[in-house]
């Protein structure tokens, strides 16, 4: 006799797969709604698998399901992919403005496919930004747990040493909030202009700009050289280059907030 526990079940909890991933995580990889939104569609019976609505997002998948969604198939997720661009100064980093501003997104070449920005760069700023058409991905590499510095090229005018610049490494505080360790290096130079290497390891809107304007320099330019293992190098402005998918596994597994490197 057939038992009737099985009758009408969809594909088996996660605890019951020995692997796979779960739906709402998969179905966001693929671009359809973010895992909240995955959630509320399954709440509301709209997708199926295999031919059987889906009553929870405890689920694993393989890939090899047929989903729909209303009744029409998923399109599923690329390989995941990054590339490292150079944002050039004017360029806002998001898909529309509101001002009509030119962005990062309608300067990628045509036969891109659809990405996001992994963090941002400000309209002022310039240099290394990278790009994934995997959203998990790229909320990965943000997360300061994942412990990549971002490294700085910074132009400030005003006089500093490396004393006052060293104040930074503990933190300041901004609309009352502690910033993270801001790392400044002063450069060989002279003028009315210093140039210093900033490096950190997590910056919000404008931070960079904001905290050294608590020690009386105002920056002027700002590049971002490198973000984690992945260089500008001499990549020209508005140029792009991809990066394999051996280098990015092999980059994950070097990270400072990797599994892989815990213990050791």
């Amino acid at each position: 006799m057939r038992d009737k526990s099985d009758k009408g079940q969809g594909p088996k909890p996660d605890d019951q797969r020995p692997e796979g991933e779960r739906i709402a995580k998969f179905l966001a990889r693929a671009g359809i709604e973010s895992r909240r939104g995955v959630e509320r569609l399954i709440e509301a019976r709209r997708i199926t698998v295999n031919g059987k609505k889906v009553e929870t997002p405890a689920f694993f998948l393989t890939g090899s399901e047929v989903i729909l969604l209303d009744g029409k198939p998923v399109a599923l997720a690329e390989a995941t992919r990054l590339w490292r661009y150079h944002k050039p100064v004017g360029l806002v980093t998001s898909h529309a403005d509101e001002k009509g501003r030119d962005t990062v997104f309608a300067a990628l070449p045509k036969d891109m496919p659809r990405v996001i920005s992994v963090g941002r760069l400000d309209l002022n700023s310039e240099g290394l930004l990278l790009l994934t058409n995997d959203g998990a991905l790229a909320r990965t590499l943000e997360l300061p747990k994942t412990g990549w510095t971002r490294t700085y090229k910074v132009r400030a005018y005003g006089k500093t040493d490396q004393k006052r610049l060293d104040r930074l490494a503990k933190g300041v505080v901004l609309d009352g909030r502690k910033t993270g360790s801001i790392r400044a290096e002063l450069l060989p130079g002279i003028g009315n202009n210093v140039w210093i290497e900033v490096r950190l390891n997590e910056g919000k809107n404008r931070e960079i700009r904001r905290a050294f304007e608590t020690i009386d320099l105002q920056v002027n330019r700002l590049i971002r050289t490198s973000f984690g293992p992945f260089e500008l190098g001499n990549m020209p402005k508005g140029g792009l280059a991809e990066i394999s998918a051996r280098q990015i596994h092999a980059a994950m597994k070097r990270a400072p907030g990797s599994n892989s490197t815990k213990g050791k």
